[in-house]
């Protein structure tokens, strides 16, 4: 399986990139956020995955890092909900935004991108929220620290979306707690000050 590509931005059409690495070109249908990172005779490199079907083959999926790329895979696993779907998604708003619109069950934010209907968003909440629901608790044995809980329900919130991208419960917390004490306030502003600590 291809999961990462480095080389050079060839050239690039509406939703594909084709980049070459070693003398062959590989077609990678690209996130928003992975193309804003792309110039043509540049070197770029993209986090990928590797869909094979029998309708369209071999196709390439693009993703500007590996977070990115473990939510488009949890979005790829909710029923009626394809690749391209979860390109969409991504394209629409980054990892953290999505975390945040999944966390806080917003639906309407969801359904705002273009193909994906009210179902199908209540969907995706309902079944990522229950996965990120069922991720092991990080062992107080791990360097002797405890998971930190916060009551306030906004931190939960925020912990829940940062879950969903793939830390621990415990990494979360600590991150969470971290990005308050710094002055981060409301859930989108506390994710992003989160994520530049982890």
């Amino acid at each position: 399986m291809i999961g990462y590509l480095k080389g050079k931005l060839l050239y690039s059409t509406a939703d594909a990139a084709v980049i070459e690495v070693n003398g062959v070109g590989y077609e990678v249908y690209c996130s928003a956020s992975a193309f804003s990172k792309m110039t043509v005779g540049s070197v770029c490199e993209v986090y990928t995955y590797l869909q094979i079907s029998e309708q369209n083959g071999a196709t390439l999926y693009g993703f500007c890092s590996v977070e990115e790329k473990n939510m488009f895979l949890k979005l790829i696993s909710v029923s009626g909900v394809g690749p391209k779907m979860g390109i969409a998604v991504l394209s629409s708003m980054d990892s953290s935004a999505l975390a945040a619109a999944i966390a806080t069950q917003d639906v309407k934010r969801l359904s705002s991108v273009k193909g994906l209907g009210k179902k199908t968003a209540e969907r995706i909440i309902l079944e990522l929220r229950e996965k990120v629901g069922a991720l092991p608790q990080a062992s107080s044995s791990q360097g002797g620290i405890a998971p930190v809980v916060l009551p306030d329900e906004g931190d939960e919130d925020a912990i829940v979306a940062l879950q969903t991208l793939g830390f621990t419960r415990a990494e979360s917390a600590r991150a969470v707690a971290a990005a308050k004490s710094k002055g981060a306030k409301g859930i989108e502003e506390i994710i992003m000050q989160a994520l530049k600590t982890m």
